[in-house]
Order: C-alpha cells, then structure tokens, then sequence
C-alpha cells in the first residue's frame, strides 16, 4: 500500500487537512482501543463539551462559536462508542451534488444514538442520499470493533482494523483521501506516511502509549518526502528567529487541536474509557484527560467561557503567534522554529513538556485506581479541579499568563 501512495505523492494546498489513525484494542498492550485525530480547520478556537441531549451522553470535541452545539468533530459516548472523521476530497469525483459538509452534524448524531459499529453502519445506510459527506470516518466501540468507514454522498466502504488482510497490527491511518478511490485525487499523501511509518515504529518498539504518540504525530517534526529532520539542527537561541519551510508536517499553521480516545477493551470497562484533548497549536499546548464517568462538569481549562473560548486554547494560539510571526505574504508558511524549540531549551515545546508530564502522571495514576474501583466520579472532579489550578499556577509562573482571567 506504501509503495503505490509513494507514486501519488503530492504537496497539498492548505485544505482543510486531518491526520488521524485507530488501533485495535487487539493489539494494544492493555486490550484498548485507540481513535486519534490531528485537526485542522479554519476554526482556530476549540473546546470540548459535555452533551446529554441523545440517547447517549458525549463528550465532543467543537468550534468556539455560537452555534457550537449543532456539530461534533470528534468524540465519545457513554457506551464506549467513539468517532473521528477527516476530510477526504476524492470520494465524490465528478458529483455535481450541493450539498456538503455535514460530517459535524453526523458524528454528533452518531454520538447521540450509536452504540456499536454496526449502528454506524446502518446510521450510514438509514441517512438521506445525497449524505453532504466526503470524508474517512473513523469508529471504535466496547466489542472489539474498530474500522475506517471511507464515505461519499451515496455509499461508503468499510476497513477493518480486526481484518488481517488489511492490516498485520490493527493500526490504521487515513488523512485526506479515500483510499477506494481515485489515488491521483485527494491530499495529504505525505502525511500519511510520515503517520504510517511514525505509528508503526512505535508498534515494533512496544511504544503505543498516549503521551508517546502526542509527540509521535501532533509534534512530529519529520517530512518524509523531502527527509527533513527540524529536530536535527536545532536554533542556538530563543531570541534569534529561525524559519523554516513549514508545509506537509502533521502538525500545520492550520492545525486547531488533537484528541486521543482510549476506549474501552470490553462492556464491562465501558466507564474506564477516555479522551485526552490538545486545545490550539500541538507545539504550544498540552494535553488535558476528561472521562464521561466523571460526570458533566469538565475542567475550566477547556470549556468555552461566554465568549466561547477555552481558556487553554486561547493561550495556545497567543503562544502560536510567536512562531508564525508573518502575518503577510505566505508568512503561514514558514515556522520560527526558535520559539519552538531550541539548544537554550526555552521553546513552548520544551517548556510547556514537563507540565504535560506531570498531568499525564497523575492522570495514570487516577486511571489506575478507578479501574480497581478505589476512586470514583467525585475523584476524577477532584481531578479536573487540581488540573486546572496546576495549569493555572504553572502559566503564570512560566509565561506571565493568567488562563481564567476574566
């Protein structure tokens, strides 16, 4: 499969690009599935939100907008159903159907009613034709059940990560193109196997881990085509601007957030699963854990205040502006890699990892001992209370930044 996107590889224009990959839980070392999603969208402003309005409570992943409750862009439900999606672009060659972008309200409506892949997959059957859908979604669930659904206006096809013939570790990854249809249409060639090769690394390394495979995708700073390394020759010093050609990483001046799902390995562990969510740009934020069993409060850090922005992403995308300082020309093409990272150790990346490390720490921590039944709902709100005030303190402290300012 390799080999033929290697003759299909082409620089994408700055679409509405995604990376995202699943695992299933089959060849995960704890029997869990995994649903990850790099996105990027012209909606800079995200947040997560707790929805109860379905057959099923949610956790989503939204746009910081008014009408932030009529689409999902990501999330999972209280069954242990989760979803992703990204846009596709080669799926409808030749359509001359009008309506579009309906993959927000599907997902949402999936959230709301599915329980398992197979009611995705008469969900997909049961919508009106033409869907308004060009896009690869994909679904785990708490049965084993873990696919790419590639789907158009009016039909849709099925990867199975359990089937052997389509994968030998249960990893799948999709980005801008269908790969059932027209190889010579469609973006993100080379992300795909920057992903590709990146996830399945980490497999032969035992490294599938969460905190790992943030920075194995959303902070990968390889290009595979052109075998660029930015972490090779790394800036001397903070205030001496370096740029570098920015096109084609995963992680883009259009990247919004990244979420990682870690579902459930059967039914009877449904309330252990969990979403982890990077709000703004990967390189300057941190990822932040929320779980549906702890109820619908979630930490202030990512909920939308009443001008529908989350505090942590609003601090991301404050921080984001140090390291596309070129507002004119095609300055978003071109990172200051300083302000990233670099030998003085003073980059958001550098700086912003060791807060990172220690949620992640604590957050395992928790995670172990609810699953052992010792820790409860109130736990993880106690949880969601030291987050935000660790968050709080640590800003400050390291970037004269006051998150919940009002």
């Amino acid at each position: 499969m390799l080999s033929v996107l290697s003759l299909v590889l082409i620089f994408s224009v700055q679409t509405f690009a995604c990376t995202t990959f699943l695992i299933s839980g089959k060849y995960t070392a704890d029997g869990k599935p995994l649903l990850f999603k790099n996105r990027d969208s012209d909606q800079m402003q995200n947040a997560l939100a707790f929805f109860n309005d379905g057959k099923y409570k949610c956790i989503g992943l939204v746009n910081g907008t008014a009408d932030w409750n009529k689409e999902v862009w990501g999330g999972y439900n209280e069954t242990g159903f989760a979803i992703i999606n990204t846009a596709a672009y080669n799926n409808n060659i030749g359509d001359t159907t009008k309506l579009k972008d309906q993959e927000g309200v599907m997902m949402k409506l999936a959230l709301q009613t599915c329980q398992t892949l197979a009611d995705f997959e008469n969900l997909l059957k049961s919508i009106a034709k033409p869907m308004g859908s060009d896009a690869n979604f994909g679904v785990i669930d708490a049965f084993g059940g873990a696919a790419f659904y590639e789907t158009g206006n009016f039909r849709f096809k099925k990867f199975d990560a359990n089937d052997s013939m389509i994968t030998k570790n249960g990893i799948l990854v999709r980005t801008n193109h269908s790969l059932s249809a027209d190889l010579t249409k469609g973006f993100g060639y080379n992300r795909y196997n920057t992903a590709f090769n990146a996830l399945n690394k980490a497999y032969g390394e035992k490294k599938i881990v969460p905190r790992l495979l943030f920075n194995m995708l959303s902070r990968n700073l390889y290009h595979t085509l052109t075998r660029t390394d930015l972490l090779a020759d790394l800036p001397e010093q903070r205030n001496i601007p370096e740029f570098k050609f920015f096109i084609d990483y995963i992680p883009r001046e259009s990247t919004a957030s990244a979420i990682l799902m870690v579902g459930a390995k059967d039914q009877k562990h449904v309330k252990e699963a969990m979403m982890w969510t990077i709000l703004g740009f990967p390189l300057t934020s941190v990822a932040i854990p929320v779980w549906i069993a702890g109820g619908n409060q979630l930490p202030k850090a990512v909920t939308m205040d009443k001008d529908f922005k989350s505090p942590i992403c609003t601090a991301a995308l404050k921080f984001k502006s140090e390291c596309f300082p070129i507002t004119y020309d095609r300055g978003s093409n071109y990172i200051n890699l300083s302000a990233v990272i670099n030998r003085q150790k003073t980059g958001y990346m550098q700086l912003l990892q060791p807060i990172e490390i220690e949620i992640f720490n604590r957050a395992n921590l928790l995670k172990a001992e609810f699953a052992k039944g010792s820790k409860t709902g109130e736990d993880i709100q106690s949880f969601y209370g030291w987050i935000d005030q660790y968050l709080s303190i640590k800003y400050s402290e390291q970037f004269k930044v006051n998150l919940f300012s009002k």
